[in-house]
């Protein structure tokens, strides 16, 4: 019987540039909640878990290349980014005005970004869900920290 969850992940230092530290800070902790619980299944017939997934941008796409702990390739999966583009766009957006608002505003304004924050965060899990529906089943909390990192990888990637 396998277990098909992520054991290890990595960004793809090429993908990674500057970052800021509320930035970094979601990352690491995404990566952290991962490693502790998710639901990962790549749709192969000998796809046999845990897994280690690497994230990369290549080309202006989105890989998700997956292994066995031993290295063994499992398979790399190809995405256009396209789809997610205007949802990460939003993302930062709202996540810039969470942090100015932090520092400042009152209490009932930071909540009431913070739920949009947190609904444009649901829409983007619930595109890259359907985006891997067919090649990997990841349950919803997976698919939101998944997404977490793959918003990290565009921030840094779009870093000069």
């Amino acid at each position: 019987m396998s277990d098909h969850r992520i054991v290890r992940i990595d960004l793809d230092e090429n993908s990674l540039g500057g970052g800021n530290a509320n930035a970094d800070h979601e990352r690491r902790v995404a990566i952290a909640d991962l490693l502790e619980s998710n639901k990962f299944r790549p749709e192969a017939d000998d796809a046999v878990g845990p897994y280690a997934l690497r994230l990369a941008i290549e080309d202006d796409r989105l890989v998700f290349d997956v292994r066995q702990t031993d290295e063994t390739p499992v398979r790399a999966f190809v995405f256009a980014l396209g789809p997610l583009r205007r949802i990460i766009k939003d993302y930062f957006l709202i996540c810039e005005s969470y942090y100015e608002a932090v520092r400042d505003a009152p209490l009932a304004q930071i909540e009431a970004i913070d739920m949009g924050r947190r609904g444009v965060h649901n829409e983007g899990s619930t595109l890259l869900r359907e985006r891997l529906t067919g090649k990997i089943e990841v349950d919803f909390d997976t698919s939101r920290r998944l997404f977490t990192l793959i918003c990290a990888l565009n921030r840094r990637a779009a870093t000069p």
